[in-house]
């Protein structure tokens, strides 16, 4: 970040195979690593995103993880997440929330979940998807407040019984939902200190980075 002069930004790395062999195998093909930062305003207007986004339902879930190294953030996995993304889109959402393969609550295309029900979040287990860095932060955050958080398998049919819902990514950071197809939720007081929260601790330790 210091050296592309960016204050404030997203950063990617990314570590890739070269080009010394074409086929399924690439045993002597070269790994490569590069990585790029570049300036990131919230994903969501600032002025209106405590009303919270619109997710649908996505058709794709996320596979088991004895199809696919679910716990990598590999680019083959986003295939599934992009068609979903962009169905939601169509159809005038914002996102789309997605199942897991045994049908619980997984994750949005590019972000976790959380939900809330008397004063306690609620968190799917990452056992099929990946266990973000901001999910983390978030519950780290929350435990120190004395919020208890509960990571368990969550039936769709309970997004009913939840008050209130965010998600969590590096792009996403803290977002509020405020419906997930016909389930609808309230930005409330929980949320609002998880971006406070958030948004505190992001800002902390951009200033001791440019220090």
């Amino acid at each position: 970040m210091k050296a592309n002069g960016h204050p404030d930004a997203y950063v990617r790395p990314v570590a890739f195979r070269g080009s010394e062999m074409m086929a399924v195998s690439a045993q002597h093909s070269k790994i490569h690593v590069a990585i790029a930062t570049w300036p990131w305003p919230s994903m969501f207007d600032p002025a209106t995103k405590m009303k919270g986004i619109r997710l649908d339902i996505a058709r794709w879930r996320r596979p088991s993880p004895e199809t696919i190294p679910c716990h990598a953030k590999a680019a083959g996995l986003y295939m599934i997440c992009t068609l979903s993304k962009h169905e939601a889109e169509h159809k005038g959402f914002n996102d789309a929330i997605m199942w897991d393969y045994r049908g619980y609550v997984a994750e949005a295309t590019g972000a976790n979940v959380f939900f809330v029900h008397e004063g306690r979040l609620h968190t799917p287990t990452p056992d099929c998807f990946l266990d973000g860095i901001t999910r983390r932060t978030a519950m780290e955050l929350a435990r120190a407040r004395g919020i208890e958080v509960v990571e368990r398998h969550i039936k769709p049919e309970e997004l009913a019984g939840f008050t209130e819902c965010f998600l969590t990514g590096t792009a996403a950071e803290i977002t509020p939902v405020a419906s997930i197809g016909t389930h609808v939720f309230t930005p409330g007081a929980l949320t609002r200190q998880m971006l406070d929260d958030f948004n505190a601790r992001v800002r902390q330790k951009a200033a001791a980075a440019a220090a």
